[in-house]
């Protein structure tokens, strides 16, 4: 992966917090197989950062992150008491009409960093609304109340709605040739997903700064993502 300009990502930033655009395949924190991570990035632009939460390797957009200890508190408290606002979107398997549809069920995660619904597991709820349906899949509006390991994907395979391209949790990588009739592949090529990543972006979040002035962003869609909405748009 090419270095990571990160001031590009900034979409807000005060003397207490930058909240950044994620991109896809960047870990959060620390790992031994990348020669970058958001925390160090973060920490070359702002001594003191700290994430104020996570993003899996492969979902992009919104990660906030505090500038110093005070705002990293404040935030971590509203994120126990449930105030922080967090929305994603995704792409489904199927035609789905969602209306405040609201999954309580429990997770359980296993050490290889597996989740599962199981009564033994922590209460987890998501809400979900449909944004818009295609042909075949469905764009959807994901709010989670907590905080999960994998808490939305979970959730929508519980749904019968596996995400595309999320293989670990039954969705299927979506192919070109499965929207366009007349799809021809060069001859000898392998086709590729259209995104080769789990269709899941986290698209917006809110919280009070440390002065009580509410802080909302929008995290505009990457390219890969930008990329599968239009071509839905195109072949619906």
């Amino acid at each position: 992966m090419k270095k990571v300009d990160f001031e590009k990502l900034i979409l807000f930033e005060n003397e207490d917090y930058l909240v950044i655009n994620k991109p896809p395949y960047l870990s959060s924190l620390d790992d031994r197989h990348e020669a970058q991570n958001i925390l160090d990035l973060a920490k070359a632009h702002t001594t003191d950062s700290q994430l104020c939460h996570r993003l899996d390797k492969e979902t992009s957009g919104c990660l906030v992150i505090a500038k110093n200890p005070v705002a990293y508190r404040h935030l971590a408290m509203q994120f126990e008491s449930r105030k922080v606002d967090k929305v994603y979107h995704a792409v489904v398997e199927g035609i789905k009409e969602f209306k405040d549809e609201l999954v309580n069920r429990n997770l359980l995660a296993n050490n290889k960093g597996i989740a599962k619904v199981s009564k033994e597991g922590k209460p987890a709820q998501t809400i979900f609304n449909t944004l818009k349906t295609y042909y075949a899949h469905t764009l959807v509006e994901c709010k989670p109340i907590t905080g999960r390991l994998h808490q939305i994907r979970v959730h929508l395979a519980y749904l019968k709605s596996p995400i595309c391209g999320d293989t670990l949790y039954g969705g299927n990588p979506l192919y070109l040739s499965s929207l366009k009739r007349r799809f021809n592949l060069k001859k000898d090529t392998e086709e590729q997903p259209i995104m080769p990543r789990v269709s899941l972006h986290a698209y917006s979040i809110g919280f009070l700064g440390v002065d009580g002035t509410g802080i909302n962003v929008i995290a505009p869609y990457p390219k890969d993502f930008q990329v599968l909405v239009n071509q839905l748009e195109k072949t619906s």
